[in-house]
């Protein structure tokens, strides 16, 4: 593991040891905090975009999102919810079928902030578990509802060596108003290599049939990046967290 790792430890440890419970909260919105607590955002693939899916598995939305990829030859990430595997184990196994990565979202789909720190590491781990009996995959990926991290949660992350990753593009698919084509727009905006786009396979913690507008808005977004020279790539971390796949 290089300096960046190292250093990215040495400030959780810093934050814990002083208490700072919401500090990394901060990292959606400070470039700088997550290079600082080794919090990825972007692949190191230039040539790249990273598709990825919060809040599932879903009933109807996850089997449509995975038919889309399909059909476009499209590989992504699925950042899983517990208790919706713990419904749904043999939908889970499917994206994991179908060549897909799956990674930690936590087992409920809570604010980390209103949870004590050993509610986070809990609330992970019970996740982890529930993924790994269902998926015969271990993850190496996590991203915490809404984006919000804590200094319990980088921890537990560090402790079982997954990679938190956050995002560069979203669509805000969950809300009512949202739009195939808005959430197009607001996927590719601006769009570069590296960059993670974060879209939603379900509607469970989001407007009503929100997820059926994200399926509409696919076909969209991978004609954009395609238009734009890019391919798609999935996050990887085969050393560990933030080594090779991560811009330091």
């Amino acid at each position: 593991m290089g300096p960046a790792h190292h250093r990215g430890a040495l400030a959780i440890i810093a934050l814990a040891g002083g208490g700072a419970h919401a500090g990394p909260a901060l990292c959606r919105y400070s470039p700088s905090l997550c290079r600082a607590l080794g919090v990825g955002d972007r692949i190191a693939d230039l040539a790249a975009v990273a598709l990825t899916f919060d809040d599932g598995p879903h009933p109807r939305g996850t089997p449509a999102t995975l038919e889309a990829l399909r059909a476009a030859g499209v590989r992504a990430t699925f950042f899983l919810v517990g208790e919706q595997v713990a419904r749904r184990r043999a939908l889970a196994s499917e994206i994991v079928a179908a060549g897909h990565v799956v990674g930690v979202h936590g087992h409920r789909h809570r604010n980390l902030l209103r949870l004590a720190p050993t509610q986070v590491r809990d609330d992970l781990l019970r996740a982890e578990a529930i993924i790994v009996h269902a998926t015969g995959v271990a993850p190496e990926l996590y991203r915490p509802p809404l984006g919000v991290l804590t200094t319990a949660a980088l921890l537990t992350a560090r402790r079982r060596r997954w990679a938190p990753l956050l995002w560069t593009r979203w669509g805000r698919d969950w809300r009512s108003s949202a739009t195939a084509a808005t959430i197009a727009d607001e996927a590719t905006a601006a769009l570069a290599g590296g960059d993670v786009v974060l879209l939603h396979d379900a509607d469970h913690y989001s407007a009503p049939g929100s997820w059926e507008r994200t399926v509409a808005a696919l076909p969209r977004i991978i004609d954009r990046v395609d238009q734009a020279g890019l391919r798609f790539a999935t996050p990887t971390c085969p050393q560990g967290p933030l080594m090779s796949a991560f811009v330091p």
